[in-house]
């Protein structure tokens, strides 16, 4: 191909030109060039904006962000982040799930999602999303320790007690992984277990301790029956927070159980003065005062309670000042009802056979603990009794 030729065709494959453009083309300003979107800057914007709890404001810029790039991780990461801050956790799912499904395995979603899942309760999906994330990462001992607590919620005792431990085994002193095993022993009722790594987070934390790890080893006493040990505790909790529920609720029952009525009844009102409706308080306060003998104001209680709700407790401790004060036929309509809605309460059915035997009619008392065994249940004490009426 000639000189002429190959200029012809070079000329003849550039765009036509018209006189607009070509005016723009030369025009000063036109030189500016369009200013290209800077989606790093954004994301880096919308991220400080979170940081700052500027969770409106990291939002615009997420929106922006994928009206660029409809599928930029970074802002449906941050449009999930922005929900969860606000508590939409079912709208944070949505933007994760659309994350992984463009970038399957993106951490920050993964962990996003888990944790939406966990705070909706659905603890088993929050536990097959971490351990997607454990595929990348297997030694994050915060997901680990989220882990654990999930598995412990769904009372799955055995895989809870492994991840703690395999937390315990990097990080021997993690205080997640060691409040963690003193709640999932004390869940399934291994007290001292609980106790031992309750003592060991007292140790750790000796001069700051958090006034929920004093109340926790209370408790251990409490369930342990070692009171004098637990009211120590509890008292160190009341002296951090006067009106502490935990400490107040952990006080009162350990007195009750030392069988110091009027003592227990301090920390019950004290609890009162705070929650007066408190149907659960109300009714212990009602025992209290009965086993006093103080039954004014323990029916005062007890009808207090059933002004809040309908409580079998509060029923059956009405039924008893009634049994105490000789008013047998009383107690028993009051305890007859009780048996009608929960036919399986042993001990419904040893105060109606008490009443019955104490009116002088034995033979009801027998045919009531016999309505029990009727329904293939057995009982020691019903079981004694039955003895001790038939001799």
């Amino acid at each position: 191909m000639n000189n002429e030729t190959t200029a012809g065709v070079m000329f003849a494959e550039l765009p036509v030109v018209s006189a607009a453009m070509e005016r723009k083309m030369y025009d000063p300003e036109s030189l500016i060039m369009e200013e290209e979107p800077d989606i790093s800057d954004w994301s880096k914007r919308g991220y400080q904006l979170l940081r700052e709890n500027r969770v409106d404001e990291a939002q615009g810029y997420f929106i922006k962000i994928l009206q660029v790039d409809g599928y930029n991780n970074y802002a449906l990461v941050g449009l999930g982040d922005a929900s969860r801050k606000r508590g939409a956790c079912r709208d944070a799912v949505n933007y994760y799930c659309r994350c992984l499904e463009h970038h399957p395995g993106n951490n920050y979603a993964l962990f996003g999602l888990a944790d939406c899942y966990k705070s909706l309760s659905q603890f088993h999906k929050a536990i097959e999303i971490w351990e997607q994330y454990l595929l990348h990462d297997d030694r994050n001992i915060t997901v680990l320790t989220r882990v654990a607590d999930a598995y412990r919620k769904v009372r799955d005792y055995k895989h809870s007690r492994e991840v703690y431990l395999r937390v315990l085994d990097m990080e021997d002193s993690n205080p997640y992984a060691i409040i963690g095993l003193g709640h999932l022993h004390y869940d399934f009722k291994e007290y001292e277990e609980a106790l031992a790594y309750w003592q060991r987070m007292l140790e750790l934390s000796r001069e700051n301790v958090d006034i929920r790890v004093l109340t926790s080893i209370g408790n251990c006493y409490r369930k342990l029956k070692t009171f004098e040990n637990g009211v120590e505790f509890f008292e160190q909790a009341l002296r951090r927070d006067s009106n502490n529920f935990y400490a107040l609720f952990g006080l009162a029952d350990c007195y009750r159980g030392m069988n110091q009525q009027h003592r227990s009844l301090e920390y019950w009102n004290r609890i009162l003065d705070q929650d007066p409706r408190n149907k659960v308080i109300l009714t212990r306060a009602g025992d209290a005062y009965r086993s006093i003998k103080d039954y004014q104001n323990a029916m005062e209680y007890y009808r207090r309670a059933l002004n809040v709700e309908f409580d079998t407790y509060a029923v059956l401790g009405l039924a008893m000042v009634a049994k105490a004060q000789t008013k047998y036929g009383e107690a028993i309509e009051s305890l007859k009802r009780l048996v009608q809605q929960d036919p399986r309460n042993y001990r419904l059915y040893v105060e109606l056979s008490d009443c019955w035997y104490r009116k002088g009619e034995r033979k009801e008392a027998l045919e009531t603990l016999g309505e029990f065994q009727k329904q293939g249940l057995r009982n020691a004490k019903i079981s004694e009794l039955l003895d001790r009426y038939r001799n």
